[in-house]
This record gives C-alpha cells, sequence and structure tokens, in this order.
C-alpha cells in the first residue's frame, strides 16, 4: 500500500507531495511523499505507530525555521504539529501545544498579563520547534520557562519533568532522540500589557538589524562567550559564496539562500566551519536541524 493510500485509510488529514522549499524559511530542499497533520496527542502516538508498522519512514518539523532539508524526494511522511494548537492558562502556568506559533503565544500572553516571553519576540518557530531546539536569546530561553512537557515516546504520551528535558545551550533531548514535543507547561510570570508590549517593540527593533532574505536564522550556535557571528567575520568569511548561498554582509552567522539548493547550503556550512577552525581553532555547532 502507498504512504498517502495509507494515510487516507488512517483518517489522518495529510498532504500529497510535500514540497520543503515552500515551508521553509531557508526555501530549499526536495519533496516529500506527504506530511501528515495530527490534531491531538493520541492521533499523533496512534500516526506513528502505524507508520512504524508500516515501515514508512518519518520525520517531525515545526515552523520549518530553523531546519535545512535534503534535495531529492524523501520516501516518506513529514510530521506537523499546526493542528496541536490549544492554549490555556490556569494561575501561574499556561499550557502551549506543540503547533502553537511564536506569534499566537506572545498575543495569548499578552492578552492575559503573562511576561517573560517577549525575548521570542520576532522569531519565527512553534513551541515545539522552540522547546526542541532551546530557541532564545542570550537573555533568555525556552528552558528559563519550561516546567513540565508532554510527549510523544516509545509509542506513549509521557510527561518530562524540565530535568529529563536535557536542556543546554540550543539544544534538548527532542533534538538527540526521536521523542516529539506535543505541548508544555510554562512559567506564568505576572506583567502589566503595557510593559509586556514595552518590551516587545524593544526586542522586535533590535531584531529588525539581523539579516533579510532566506536563511535559518543563525547557523551556528555561540561558543562559550563568544558571538559565532563576530568569530565568524573575524575569519574574513562575510560574502562568502557556495553556489546560491552565502555569507550574509550584515550579520556573518547567517547563511542565505538566493536561489541554491540546499547541497549549497550545506557545503557553505561546512567550509565556514572548517575555515573557522583553521583560523580560530575552534569548531563551530551548528544550530540548525537536518531534515530528514
Amino acid at each position: 500500500m502507498g504512504i498517502c493510500a495509507l494515510l487516507a485509510r488512517l483518517g489522518v488529514p495529510f498532504e500529497a507531495g510535500f514540497d520543503f522549499s515552500r515551508h521553509t524559511t531557508i526555501g530549499c530542499g526536495g519533496t516529500a511523499e506527504a506530511a501528515a497533520f495530527p490534531a491531538s496527542g493520541e492521533e499523533l502516538i496512534f500516526l506513528l505507530s502505524r507508520l512504524k508498522e508500516a515501515g514508512v519512514p518519518y520525520c517531525f518539523m515545526g515552523a520549518g525555521a530553523n531546519v535545512l532539508p535534503a534535495d531529492g524526494h524523501f520516501e516518506g511522511v513529514v510530521v506537523r504539529f499546526c493542528r496541536i494548537n490549544s492554549l490555556e492558562r490556569e494561575g501561574n502556568v499556561l499550557y502551549a501545544g506543540a503547533g502553537v506559533t511564536g506569534g499566537a503565544l506572545l498575543k495569548f500572553a499578552r492578552e492575559n498579563a503573562v511576561g517573560g516571553l517577549e525575548a521570542f519576540s520576532g522569531i519565527p518557530m512553534s513551541v515545539g520547534g522552540g522547546i526542541a531546539m532551546n530557541a532564545g536569546i542570550p537573555e533568555r530561553h525556552f528552558s528559563d520557562l519550561v516546567l513540565r512537557v508532554v510527549a510523544a515516546e516509545h509509542g506513549r504520551l509521557v510527561t518530562l519533568s524540565h530535568a529529563d528535558c536535557r536542556f543546554s545551550e540550543k539544544d534538548s533531548l527532542f533534538r538527540e532522540e526521536k521523542v516529539a514535543v506535543v505541548g508544555a507547561v510554562l512559567r506564568a510570570e505576572f506583567c502589566p500589557p503595557s510593559s509586556i508590549w514595552e518590551k516587545t517593540c524593544r526586542i522586535r527593533e533590535k531584531r529588525r538589524r539581523l539579516s533579510k532574505g532566506h536563511s535559518m536564522g543563525c547557523a551556528f550556535v555561540n561558543p562559550k562567550g563568544i558571538s559565532a557571528g563576530a568569530l565568524i567575520e573575524s575569519c574574513g568569511l562575510k560574502g562568502v559564496r557556495v553556489g546560491g548561498a552565502s555569507v550574509s554582509n550584515e550579520h556573518a552567522n547567517f547563511l542565505i539562500n538566493e536561489g541554491g539548493s540546499a547541497a549549497d547550503v550545506a557545503r557553505l556550512a561546512a567550509l565556514v566551519r572548517q575555515e573557522v577552525h583553521r583560523k580560530a581553532g575552534i569548531w563551530l555547532r551548528e544550530e540548525f536541524c537536518r531534515l530528514p
């Protein structure tokens, strides 16, 4: 049975012929046989179990903002979380589904006088992806807010403590293993909406200075105490090009796709890492995830 026929039989909404280039901020990559859109943790578990039984490979994708999809065709399923998007507040905590966008989370927080989330303003992300990569800025990351995470692990739904998530700098359990974030309980701190808006505007103003164009956001994790962008610039790599991909002239930690392939971006990332190691003795760690 074909993959699309299987998904149709399972009753999970899906899109045939999924195009990575149309659904990622880097704007390149190939296609997948299908993308599936479960609406709950239970439906996600059901879907993953049936895919595993049928021997169908799959990968997870959130907002598509910090990923580099491969060229070519993936004979498998891209599991997306857009429909797992509940948002609730109860006392001093928020519950957010994995598919909640950063914009929706911030709007809900502002309407409910919940502060502490302003650092994520302007970052293209979903809650699931943000938690998986421990997204944020130096002042605040998701790990500073997460109390518990509901996850799909080994065919069942589990609740993971903060310690279970193994958060570190732009990393977590969810990047190391095939464990999917379904939702999270986040700390909710009272803050007047006017103050939230003021902080949000200040952070958005800073983000306006970042590079424009198709990118994955920051491509490399800052080494301890060093800016990866400043390090790359000091090695004379601004503007360096491989095929249709180049190192941004505005912010050297952004790799810009100007009509190139995923292979161009991957080769450029490898070149930057090699040159920084050769000139500065530091191996940069990729911040983005490779799919599938």
